[in-house]
């Protein structure tokens, strides 16, 4: 079974710390368990996916931009 970041967030271990903290904490351990027992072959091929796919959706934006206008306007 895997772990979502809520069985992660609810883990006894992290209860003490701060929320933020304890968010940080709960990430950097589902990715931990997410790799473990990888190879650095597995990891790279990964890693390089995760890498086709960003910029595969870069490709529509003007060369240097990495946010537009309307998207900050939009966050706000």
């Amino acid at each position: 079974m895997t772990k979502t970041l809520d069985d992660y967030l609810n883990d006894p271990d992290l209860a003490n710390e701060p929320e933020a903290l304890r968010e940080v904490h709960a990430i950097r351990l589902k990715i931990h368990d997410e790799r473990k027992g990888m190879t650095a072959a597995e990891y790279n091929t990964i890693v390089r996916e995760k890498v086709a796919r960003f910029l595969a959706s870069e490709k529509s934006r003007p060369s240097g931009v990495l946010i537009t206008n309307d998207e900050v306007k939009n966050r706000k």
